[in-house]
């Protein structure tokens, strides 16, 4: 573990750092996935996951339960519309624990933060959100020019400061000549082997998805688990149901018993104020 300073200030201890990252690329490989959720985090914790990915407005509730792992947060398209929120974005996760910034916004946008020493992480190849653009959801880079193309975006993203970049659906052997020849740290998702992370998403992983994507691995089938644990609910629930139609529930289990002779001396109190009454 390495002691630093949050971005907030605060002393903590990360299993990784920035620079870690950046002396091992092209050495080591290192695990990321995303988390949604303190559960799902505290199990990426347990696993031994490198990096997480969470959204910026979860970054202190997942920080909670991931007090040590290494944490990028995204700041969402259709979340922060102007530079401003964004950038208030931004500041807010790292004051959170987030340890660099992600986003597919402007070369702009990532200068802009850079500048104020917020380690930023772009997204290049298939850009989902952006997928309009290069004709649907597809390969990016399976011809020469438009791996070229995308050699030079690396360089631009590089020189707009960004520190990291998530590469998405490209050749393997795109990024295999690209990532020895910038300084960005490369997370591969669906891009081959020469990433210096790996990323692939929880849901995926864990065999969640009714239709996962042609690069994902699922190590489980939750989404089986899942669909029994639904059957097992409503089966549950509908039992309970009929026995409280039948009577059935409650039994002399679930209920409370007055002591014996209590009950006849409440009967009594009972009788002599209705008798008042009358």
């Amino acid at each position: 573990m390495k002691s630093i300073y949050t971005y907030g200030g605060k002393p903590a201890s990360r299993n990784l750092t920035l620079a870690d990252l950046q002396a091992a690329k092209g050495k080591q490989k290192f695990s990321q996935t995303c988390v949604d959720s303190q559960e799902e985090a505290a199990a990426a914790v347990a696993a031994g996951i490198d990096i997480l990915s969470v959204t910026c407005p979860h970054t202190a509730s997942i920080r909670e339960a991931a007090p040590e792992t290494f944490c990028h947060s995204a700041v969402m398209l259709t979340d922060y519309t102007t530079e401003e929120s964004v950038i208030n974005a931004a500041f807010e996760a790292m004051t959170d624990g987030a340890d660099m910034i992600y986003t597919i916004r402007s070369l702009k946008t990532i200068t802009t933060l850079a500048e104020m020493n917020i380690p930023v992480m772009g997204h290049l190849g298939l850009v989902p959100r952006h997928s309009t653009w290069t004709g649907g959801l597809r390969a990016v880079g399976k011809n020469a020019d438009e791996a070229f193309s995308l050699f030079l975006q690396f360089r631009r993203l590089e020189d707009a400061g960004a520190v990291a970049v998530e590469v998405e659906v490209v050749p393997e052997e795109v990024l295999a000549e690209i990532s020895p020849r910038t300084g960005l740290i490369t997370s591969s998702i669906g891009a081959g082997a020469a990433g210096d992370i790996q990323f692939l998403f929880m849901s995926d992983i864990c065999g969640e998805g009714e239709a996962p994507p042609r690069h994902a691995r699922a190590y489980g089938d939750l989404r089986r688990l899942r669909e029994q644990i639904r059957r097992e609910r409503v089966a549950c629930l509908r039992a309970f149901h009929d026995d409280v139609k039948s009577g059935g529930f409650p039994g002399r289990e679930e209920v409370v018993r007055m002591p014996a002779g209590e009950l006849d001396i409440f009967r009594e109190k009972l009788a002599r104020f209705e008798q008042q009454e009358r």
